[in-house]
């Protein structure tokens, strides 16, 4: 399956300011998260690689949700508001299981590992020194 189809789009609403004619969009893919808010003549699109988003806050209101995706990257925070609370509890949902699966899939290419009798992460079987705490095995 390609990273394409995994993708998932969630559109601010028309009730909400700044979104009457133009409404944001959030597209959470396996990758990264594309905020895209279009004008009359241009668009504007801000991303953040999913292995640098660090926190992902909402804020909830009586009908709409304020959305924070802030990065580790030093790039500025992604921020929207007018989505539902489901929307806005699903783009958070999604990017924590993207960020679970990109660090699982660290050592896709080797399954023979086990854990560091020191600092109890997850190493190479055959390795000679954890390269978490440096510590020889």
């Amino acid at each position: 399956m390609s990273p394409t189809e995994k993708t998932q789009t969630f559109t601010a609403s028309r009730w909400t300011k700044g979104n009457r004619i133009f409404r944001t969009k959030i597209s959470v893919s396996p990758v990264q998260v594309i905020k895209t808010k279009r004008s009359w003549f241009s668009s504007d699109e801000e991303s953040i690689n999913i292995r640098h988003i660090s926190s992902v806050r909402i804020k909830t209101g009586v009908l709409w949700s304020d959305i924070w995706i802030e990065s580790s990257g030093g790039t500025n925070q992604i921020y929207s508001h007018g989505h539902t609370k489901r929307d806005a509890q699903r783009i958070k949902q999604m990017v924590e299981d993207h960020q679970r699966s990109f660090k699982e899939g660290a050592f896709s290419d080797s399954t023979d590992t086990r854990k560091c009798p020191h600092c109890a992460e997850t190493i190479k079987a055959d390795a000679k020194v954890c390269r978490f705490c440096n510590r020889e095995l």
